[in-house]
């Protein structure tokens, strides 16, 4: 039996999502929270397995209130979000930062576009990140910056290789780890980045914002035809695969669902792979599910370096879990290492926006 706490500071949303989780046999809801300071208060009283938090609530936020939890008593938090506020979506994102593990779209009342999809979506995913563990949370990423070392690399890039292209695959866990790496790395870095990650629909424009404030690198979604640069970070479209062309151009495809997903990490790294050959750093980041894995075939045929998130800083690893069981990941590394690594073999020094 999973115990649920829900935070939620409108009545009617708060009992239409109580009565969505108690029509799941395996779910209990132990308690409701008007604002974030209940919220907080509940959580170390009940201690839930699991916080359903909204974000614009009296007293204290959800972002302030996951803040304190994560730095009393480390709990899983989902954030359920309204995407039609533009403010709420960035402050959703700074939860993220602060310890909350996903976000996904507040199921709407009876009737509404989508109800039946969001809320088996809602009660899957407190379910699934219920059962991560929260040893790593709470870590003090700038100490980390001074004490990690990344490891040495004898080579800049494979057999002396320059990398042209950097490709992402992420899902769950995926907008914190993308937002820690792409804040690390300087303005000046050689290589386009492209970027697949798994988002609710209304999502993605606040995502990109958000990383492109927290970094020195530019952040946005991909526009069809646009040549990627250096230094620039392009995130998938809601609904289409992020492609390359043979010109070098940026491609959104609407191409039939690979894998069950569009945009589609398999997609974008067997795209990369044709165009960039042994120039193509492939990487997969935390998530759930195994998209891309199949599309790191093409990546290492093609000669190209593939990295991996290794599994205690991932907040769900079953899909850098299933790229390293595959045989074809080069190297698996901890969050923290990534950028710095990054620097080393992609030969970029200093730099900002």
């Amino acid at each position: 039996m999973i115990r649920v706490l829900v935070a939620d500071d409108s009545p009617t949303t708060r009992q239409w999502l109580v009565s969505i989780l108690r029509e799941d046999p395996g779910i209990q809801v132990v308690g409701e929270a008007c604002d974030g300071l209940e919220a907080v208060e509940l959580t170390l009283k009940l201690q839930p397995d699991i916080v359903s938090m909204d974000i614009v609530m009296p007293e204290l936020d959800g972002f302030e209130a996951t803040r304190r939890i994560m730095s009393v008593i480390p709990t899983p938090i989902v954030i359920v979000s309204n995407i039609s506020n533009v403010k709420e979506i960035r402050v959703t994102f700074q939860a993220l930062k602060v310890g909350a593990l996903t976000v996904i779209k507040k199921p709407g009342g009876p009737g509404a576009v989508d109800n039946e999809k969001d809320s088996s979506i809602y009660v899957s995913t407190l379910k699934i990140m219920s059962q991560v563990k929260l040893l790593r949370r709470g870590r003090d990423p700038e100490k980390e910056k001074t004490t990690t070392a990344p490891r040495t690399i004898t080579s800049k890039f494979p057999e002396g290789r320059r990398g042209r292209v950097v490709a992402i695959a992420a899902s769950t866990g995926g907008p914190e780890a993308l937002n820690r790496i792409f804040s690390e790395l300087p303005g000046n870095f050689p290589a386009p980045i492209l970027v697949v990650q798994h988002l609710p629909d209304g999502f993605l424009q606040g995502c990109a914002a958000w990383m492109n404030e927290n970094s020195p690198l530019r952040v946005k979604v991909a526009e069809e035809g646009e040549s990627p640069e250096p230094g620039s970070v392009y995130l998938a479209g809601n609904g289409a695969h992020l492609g390359i062309s043979d010109l070098s151009k940026l491609v959104n495809s609407s191409q039939d669902p690979v894998g069950g997903f569009r945009p589609s990490g398999t997609y974008l790294f067997e795209s990369a792979a044709k165009v960039f050959g042994s120039s193509t750093l492939a990487m997969v980041l935390t998530g759930s599910g195994s998209d891309g894995v199949a599309g790191l075939k093409s990546v290492k045929a093609a000669g190209g370096w593939i990295m991996a998130q290794d599994e205690e800083s991932s907040v769900v690893f079953e899909t850098p879990g299933e790229a390293v069981k595959s045989g074809l990941v080069n190297l698996v590394l901890p969050l923290p290492e990534i950028a710095p690594l990054l620097i080393q073999i992609m030969s970029s020094e200093g730099g900002g926006k």
